[in-house]
C-alpha cells in the first residue's frame, strides 16, 4: 500500500511540475500586436519567386470516355493506367531533376513527355527495345526523370543493348 501511495504522490508531483512549467512558458510569451498582422487582402500581394513545376496526370478508365486524375505516379503504376496525360497544375520553374532529366533527352522529349511516359507502365519505352539514337535520348531523359519507376530495370538493359 506504501508502495501504491509514492507512485501517486510522484505521479501528481510530475503533474504538478509539469503544469507550472507549461504556465511558465506561457505567461513568458508575448502576444501578437494587432498592429503586426498584415491585414492587407491577397489579391493585391505581387507573387514572387519560384517553385518547382508539378504534374497531374489525367488517364482514361479502360476504354470508357470516362478520366480519373492523379496527383503521384504511384497512384497511376497502382491502377495500371495506360492512357494518361501530364498536366502541369502548378509551378514556374523545373527541378534541378527535371532540368537534368531534360538535358538528358537532348530534344528528343519535353518536360511534359516525360511525365506522361513516366506515369505509364507495361508499354512504350517501358517494355520495348532501344533502336535509334531518338529514342536513347527519351529514355536517358526518363532514367533521369523517374529513377524509381517499377520497369527501370527493363528501361537499363534496353539502354545498355542500343548502346553495346
Amino acid at each position: 500500500m506504501l508502495a501504491v501511495r509514492r507512485t501517486t504522490l510522484a505521479a501528481l508531483s510530475a503533474a504538478v511540475l509539469v503544469a507550472f512549467g507549461l504556465a511558465g512558458c506561457t505567461a513568458q510569451a508575448d502576444s501578437e500586436p494587432d498592429a503586426a498582422v498584415d491585414s492587407t487582402p491577397s489579391s493585391q500581394v505581387q507573387a514572387s519567386g519560384t517553385s518547382p513545376i508539378v504534374f497531374a496526370f489525367v488517364c482514361r478508365v479502360d476504354d470508357s470516355d470516362r478520366t480519373e486524375t492523379y496527383t503521384t505516379y504511384s497512384a497511376v503504376w497502382k491502377d495500371a493506367r495506360s492512357a494518361c496525360r501530364a498536366e502541369r497544375i502548378t509551378g514556374t520553374e523545373e527541378s534541378a531533376q527535371q532540368r537534368a532529366a531534360v538535358r538528358a533527352a537532348d530534344g528528343a522529349a519535353s518536360l511534359e513527355d516525360l511525365a506522361t511516359a513516366c506515369a505509364l507502365t507495361g508499354s512504350g519505352p517501358w517494355t520495348s527495345s532501344v533502336t535509334s539514337a531518338r529514342d536513347d535520348r527519351v529514355a536517358a531523359g526518363l532514367a533521369e526523370y523517374c529513377p524509381g519507376h517499377p520497369e527501370m530495370d527493363h528501361l537499363r538493359h534496353a539502354m545498355a543493348a542500343y548502346r553495346g
